[in-house]
Order: C-alpha cells, then structure tokens, then sequence
C-alpha cells in the first residue's frame, strides 16, 4: 500500500491494529523521536517518550478526530509525554548533543573537523534556546509543521508562534555571530 494513501487510510479509522501502528511508525518515529529530543535534550529519554507516544496513539487512536494531520495529533502526544518526563526530577542533569551526520567519502580530515565542529555549534546554539523558542524553530524547521499546526500543537495563537519564532531567530543569529568572533 502507498505510504500516503495509508496513511490517509489510517486518518478514517477508529482503532488501529499492529500492522497499522508498524506503518505509522515507519512514516513517523523519526520525525517524533527528533522532536522529544528537542524537548527533553536526552536521546535515550527521547527514546522513550518516542515510545510512549506511539503506545498512547495505538490505545487511545479513537480520540483522534481528524482536525489535524496525524503528524501534528502525534507531536501532541509526544510533547506532552515529553514535558511529562521533563518534570522528573532527574532530568535536570546536562547531557552533550553528538549528532553528526556521516560524511561522504573523500573529504579531508581537516574539513570534516571543521564541518563537524560547525554543526556541534549550531546544535549547542540551538540548544542553548529556552523550550519555546527552540520547540517552535524546530518544528517549523526540522518537521515542516506550518504555523497554524504549530499553533494547534503548543495550544497558542499563531501570532504567539511568529513572536516565539522571530525571537528564535534572532537568538540565533546573535550566536551566530558570536562564534564567528
């Protein structure tokens, strides 16, 4: 079955079974599994509440009325089960983003230093956002969500979601410009 037209299919459904699950998570995880890390800044933690969300999707698909896409309805889920988890009092350690994306073949090992040095950077700097501002940067970003999903998913108007987003970017380019001194 084609991946849109299932999931489409899967839109009109009032219960899943464990095939469908497989197929939202397919088309999904990553996609949520990123996002809770963006919340939780923690990978295995990120993990978790990757799991979790698919596990509340699947008991509780009845509740999801198709006013949203189910990309947004499971960002929801993730988000909550993110701040959830966020609240736990061991979360408040620091852990480090090593993040890279593999290189191709050929590169020098000086400019893969560099590369790889830049985007630890931007990471960190991105990181470094309060919640607000890095979640609304990231799921435009990283995730496609538009400015109305966003405002859906945070439970805000979309003009709270351009603020938080033009603050975003502005954070960004002062660090931006910080690490080029």
């Amino acid at each position: 079955m084609d991946s849109q037209v299932g999931l489409q299919y899967l839109a009109r459904k009032a219960t899943l079974d464990e095939a469908e699950l497989y197929e939202l998570m397919t088309a999904y995880g990553d996609d949520v599994r990123r996002y809770a890390y963006a919340i939780t800044k923690n990978r295995e933690q990120a993990k978790d509440v990757a799991q979790e969300t698919f596990l509340r999707a699947y008991r509780g698909f009845g509740s999801f009325q198709g006013r949203s896409s189910l990309k947004t309805w499971l960002f929801s889920i993730a988000r909550n089960a993110a701040l959830n988890e966020m609240k736990s009092s061991y979360m408040r350690r620091i852990v480090l983003f090593e993040w890279v994306k593999p290189r191709g073949v050929g590169e020098s090992a000086e400019t893969e230093y560099l590369e790889e040095q830049s985007v630890r950077e931007i990471r960190e700097a991105l990181m470094s956002l309060s919640i607000k501002l890095r979640e609304v940067l990231l799921l435009s970003l990283e995730h496609g969500l538009t400015m109305p999903e966003i405002a859906e998913l945070l439970h805000v108007s979309e003009g709270t979601v351009k603020s938080r987003m033009h603050r975003a970017r502005q954070a960004m380019e002062r660090k931006r410009k910080e690490m080029e001194r």
